[in-house]
C-alpha cells in the first residue's frame, strides 16, 4: 500500500538515504538492472546490524520503495521519539514485538500487510549476527509459514556484506566502509514442498549470493533450518 509522506519524513528519507550511500557506497538499484519486475516481494537478507534495512532500502529503486515495508523490533524502534519518527514516518515499518511467546501472531500480522498489497523486508535469522564463525544462523519457520499463508508471493534474496563492521554492536558512530548488497532472482513456494525443504532452498539462495570466502565456510560448517 502507497502512502504519501509528510514533508518532513520524505526530507529526512533523502538525507538518510544520501549519508548511507556515502557512508557504505551502496546506490539504488536501476529497474533495467534487475531481473524481475517491481510488483509485490518479500525481500530477504542476512542480518548483521540495525541499519541492514537500509541498504535493502537503498538497493531498490526508488519509485519501488514507496510500497515496501521494512519488519522491525517494536521494543528497540519505539525506545524515543527519534526513533519512533524514522521507523514509523521515514519508513513505515511494519513493527512486531520481538521474543514474542505467540510467533504465529507475528506471522499473522506479517501475512496480513502482504494480503493488504504491501512488500516486505524481513530477515529470517530472527536475530543480529555478531558470531564471527558463524556465516548465516538457521532460519526461523517464520519465512516458511508467510510463503505458506500467500503462496504466490515472491521472496528474493539479498545478501547484505560488510554492514556489521560499519555499524558495530553497541557503538553510535557509524566506520565509513565499502558495502556490497547482491541481489538475487525471485523464488515461491514449490506445490507440496515442506517447511524444511524451503527453509534450506531460501537459505541455500541466500548464501549462493555470499562472498567466495563466506559460502566456503559456510560450506565447513552447514546449518539446518529451524525444525
Amino acid at each position: 500500500m502507497n502512502i504519501a509522506k509528510q514533508p518532513l519524513a520524505w526530507l529526512t528519507d533523502q538525507a538518510l538515504c544520501l549519508f548511507v550511500s556515502f557512508l557504505t557506497g551502496v546506490r539504488p538499484k536501476s529497474s533495467r538492472e534487475l531481473d524481475f519486475n517491481p510488483q509485490q516481494k518479500v525481500y530477504y537478507a542476512n542480518h548483521g546490524s540495525h541499519g541492514d534495512f537500509v541498504l535493502v532500502w537503498i538497493s531498490l529503486p526508488r519509485r519501488w520503495r514507496t510500497g515496501t515495508r521494512p519488519v522491525a523490533g517494536a521494543d528497540y524502534w519505539l525506545g524515543n521519539r527519534f526513533k519512533r519518527f524514522i521507523i514509523q514516518n521515514v519508513f513505515n515499518a511494519l513493527l512486531i514485538p520481538r521474543n514474542s511467546d505467540n510467533p504465529q501472531a507475528v506471522t499473522e500480522q506479517m501475512s496480513q500487510a502482504l494480503h493488504g498489497g504491501d512488500s516486505l523486508i524481513i530477515f529470517p535469522e530472527g536475530t543480529r549476527n555478531t558470531d564471527d564463525k558463524t556465516v548465516l544462523l538457521p532460519f526461523k519457520t517464520g519465512i516458511y509459514h508467510l510463503a505458506k499463508a500467500k503462496p504466490d508471493t515472491e521472496f528474493v534474496p539479498l545478501w547484505i556484506n560488510n554492514i556489521s563492521r560499519v555499524l558495530p554492536k553497541g557503538k553510535i558512530l557509524p566506520v565509513p566502509l565499502l558495502c556490497d548488497v547482491n541481489i538475487g532472482s525471485p523464488l515461491r513456494l514449490e506445490s507440496g514442498e515442506d517447511k524444511q525443504a524451503f527453509l534450506e532452498r531460501t537459505r541455500n539462495a541466500l548464501l549462493a549470493l555470499a562472498p567466495k570466502d563466506a559460502q566456503e565456510a559456510a560450506a565447513k560448517h552447514p546449518e539446518k533450518g529451524e525444525n
